[in-house]
């Protein structure tokens, strides 16, 4: 099977070199996904709103793929401010609740100091 490169149109894939997910067989990685709405590239101040726009982004490439949210067996978690992780955790619950993936947060500066949130996921498609 061929390896299969997923883009998402944000510019970051073009200026930097790299794909927002790539599929090797039955495996999706997600490259790190951040809040920002790749239509507008708007970004809310709130890490709430980030989350679940990551989330929808997450889901759009996974979707490409032929995964869904409930194949996710593996989710990191990265914040610029610990505090800003658990106002997320409702979004995350509604996400990810059903999959429940091996999860790590890590407090880690992000590319853009408007960034609240980024998160990466690795999925394996269900036959």
């Amino acid at each position: 099977m061929a390896r299969q490169w997923i883009s998402s149109g944000s510019r970051f894939e073009q200026e930097i070199g790299y794909s927002r997910a790539v599929v090797d067989a039955d495996w999706v990685f997600v490259s790190g996904t951040t809040g920002f709405d790749y239509a507008t590239m708007a970004i809310s101040a709130d890490p709430a709103a980030q989350c679940e726009q990551c989330l929808q982004n997450i889901s759009a490439a996974l979707g490409q793929a032929g995964a869904t949210m409930g194949d996710v067996v593996r989710v990191t978690y990265l914040l610029p401010d610990r505090r800003d992780f658990e106002p997320c955790w409702p979004v995350l619950r509604r996400w990810l609740g059903d999959a429940r993936p091996a999860a790590t947060m890590v407090q880690a500066g992000l590319l853009d100091p408007r960034m609240k949130i980024e998160i990466e996921v690795t999925a394996r498609k269900r036959g």
